[in-house]
């Protein structure tokens, strides 16, 4: 007597990938979402609302929420071919948008490490308007896999040249990942790194993350041969390239240094171009104690009182990589020697302030 399996159980070899395949795909979106947590509060709380900051949380929710509801239609065992009828344009659609969120990312990002460069910006918004035409167009050439009740709900393509859908988007995304790599290389001349050090600084690994998995995407969409109509293989890394291309994207924006208007600014921007610096100097001293502060023979003396009034000194240096020296003199002056070679600046400190170990000022 044999025993007959229900339908849910009795999985075809790529349908039961398909489904390990998703929970592989939610528990890194899940997990995604709990590691970024601390760091999603913090850019939450940033002040302003630049177009990566409304991008960035457009993509924090926008993504397991889509994927969740993906897995409730294809587990749910009680999802008739009726509903999937009606519902299985939902994951097309909904992936369509995501990349489209997750690749303006990229033009408003590679277009600021360029410095603003209108020519990159004409490219990568090409690529971009063309990704968002391609991505519509195909999801008109969807259709609902023809499983047995209770195997769930699947888009699957009615053709094969519906994979142009991850050919766009992984056109951008190429060329994201060359123009950045580019921009790094290109960086050496400036500031010599090791490779490892550019890669992490830049995001280079993020970058070709994205590259990767939408190339191993696409090696299943026009590689791999489905054995019948009702084959899944095609789609089966879909969801997994979905969510890892989001996953990458918003730790590009997190990687971003300082503010995000404008898309940020290249990591060697700041201390690139003859960038000057500004040091202060900072002294704790007793009421009724002076500080001699000279400059080029010039002599000033302040009280701590008129001290808490006056703004902080600062002084510029042409070489933003240029590291400030302290000399000990004879007579036990510290003096800082300034561009041509005298005393710029001589520090007289007239009486010494101990601390106990409590670190409270001794009387």
């Amino acid at each position: 007597m044999s025993l007959q399996l229900p339908n849910e159980l009795n999985l075809p070899p790529h349908l039961s990938a398909h489904k390990y395949f998703l929970v592989c795909t939610l528990t890194v979106a899940a997990w995604d979402s709990l590691v970024l947590s601390p760091r999603f509060w913090r850019l939450l709380k940033s002040p302003g609302w630049p177009a990566l900051k409304i991008l960035f949380n457009f993509l924090r929710f926008f993504m397991p929420i889509e994927f969740i509801v993906v897995a409730v239609a294809f587990f749910d065992t009680k999802w008739s071919p009726e509903q999937c009828q009606k519902f299985y344009l939902f994951e097309p659609i909904c992936t369509a948008i995501l990349l489209a969120a997750a690749s303006a990312t990229h033009v408003i990002r590679i277009h600021a490490i360029y410095e603003k460069n209108r020519n990159i910006l004409a490219g990568m918004c090409a690529l971009f308007g063309i990704q968002v035409v391609v991505t519509g167009v195909a999801c008109g050439f969807y259709r609902s896999v023809p499983l047995l009740p209770g195997q769930g709900c699947i888009a699957g393509p009615k053709h094969n040249w519906v994979g142009i859908y991850w050919v766009a988007p992984t056109a951008l995304y190429t060329a994201s990942f060359v123009l950045a790599l580019y921009r790094s290389i290109s960086s050496l001349k400036q500031r010599p790194l090791s490779p490892w050090k550019l890669m992490l600084r830049d995001g280079l690994n993020l970058y070709g993350s994205i590259w990767i998995v939408n190339m191993v995407n696409m090696l299943f969409w026009f590689i791999v041969k489905p054995t019948d109509n009702s084959d899944p293989v095609r789609t089966i890394v879909t969801s997994m390239a979905a969510v890892l291309t989001t996953s990458m994207t918003l730790r590009i924006v997190l990687s971003v240094r300082g503010t995000l208007e404008h898309g940020g600014s290249f990591a060697l921007s700041a201390s690139s171009g003859g960038a000057t610096s500004s040091r202060t100097t900072h002294g704790i001293s007793r009421s009724g104690h002076a500080t001699h502060i000279s400059t080029h023979g010039n002599q000033h003396t302040y009280t701590l009182d008129e001290l808490r009034t006056k703004p902080e000194g600062e002084w510029t240096s042409n070489d933003a990589d240029t590291k400030s020296s302290v000399n000990i003199g004879d007579d036990g002056l510290k003096r800082m020697p300034d561009s041509d070679g005298g005393i710029g600046i001589k520090v007289t400190i007239d009486r010494e302030i101990g601390y106990d170990e409590s670190d409270r000022y001794k009387k």
